[in-house]
């Protein structure tokens, strides 16, 4: 078995999947509200989630966003610990970008309440 996390055959495994599936959206839904750094948007995911969506680090999720040029560095900041908070914006581009797979998601879910008969 390999050191990857399984994310199927078990009830926890959908909520893995769920959230590597709306990492972006969330990151940038939030980075629309304002510029961030990354543990300030850890903490208020887990805080609107009520502490079911939770993460241990989301800097791959950035480095990615940055990488398709949907976010930037929007600057750096000493915290009161001496330690470097780098802030992130989103772009145009994300901008856009996020208006897109917020009506995916509302398709897509849509249609996952008819299938489930939840409508």
């Amino acid at each position: 078995m390999s050191g990857k996390e399984k994310t199927g055959g078990n009830p926890a495994g959908i909520q893995i999947a769920l959230k590597k599936a709306t990492t972006e959206l969330m990151v940038l839904h939030l980075l629309r509200e304002r510029p961030m750094y990354t543990y300030e948007m850890m903490n208020l995911i887990e805080e609107r989630s009520g502490g079911v969506i939770a993460f241990n680090t989301l800097y791959l999720s950035i480095y990615r966003l940055q990488e398709k040029g949907f976010i930037r560095e929007h600057g750096k900041m000493m915290s009161e610990d001496n330690r470097t908070r780098i802030y992130f914006a989103i772009t145009d581009t994300g901008s856009a970008y996020l208006d897109e797979i917020i009506q995916e998601y509302k398709r897509y879910t849509a249609a996952l309440a008819q299938v489930l008969e939840l409508e």
